[in-house]
């Protein structure tokens, strides 16, 4: 597997691997974290542009996106019921998913991020029990609860 800068002419498979997390996470007991239309085209659209989308591909067939970029990030500057493990410079990954076809695609792309930076956090619903399982599974503490933009409670993690 690799990892690349995503481009326009990959929005078409990134938006498809997304509407299947979205299916994928409803039918798993998560079905409100991205509801029936998130990431909406026009935020892909600008993680590209602003070089912080990435694809992860196997046999030059993309398996798994996600956004990476150095923080800080507005939505963990407060963190509720806990501390982050540090306060160093730090880098951030939204937006992960894998298409389910190449096992271990999803850590891969978390093991590439933490060596981009070496300190690296995240976030997922309470509900997302398969996405905390792997952050727990890649060596990430939780660390308490953030809240995003729009007020929606998140479970932070951190991998230091």
């Amino acid at each position: 597997m690799k990892i690349r800068k995503s481009t326009m002419k990959d929005l078409a498979s990134i938006q498809k691997l997304y509407q299947k997390a979205r299916l994928f996470m409803a039918e798993n007991g998560n079905p409100s974290q991205w509801g029936t239309s998130y990431p909406e085209p026009e935020l892909i659209r600008a993680d590209i542009q602003s070089r912080s989308s990435f694809v992860c591909e196997s046999d030059g067939k993309i398996v798994a996106v996600f956004s990476y970029k150095m923080g800080p990030d507005v939505t963990y500057q407060h963190i509720y019921e806990g501390e982050w493990l540090n306060s160093s410079p730090y880098g951030v990954v939204h937006r992960i998913t894998s298409d389910g076809t190449r096992k271990g695609a999803a850590s891969f792309c978390l093991d590439w991020a933490f060596k981009q930076c070496g300190n690296l956090k995240i976030d997922t619903h309470r509900d997302n029990l398969i996405m905390q399982h792997l952050l727990k599974k890649n060596d990430f503490v939780y660390c308490g609860i953030i809240y995003t933009d729009n007020g929606s409670q998140r479970l932070a993690y951190q991998k230091a």
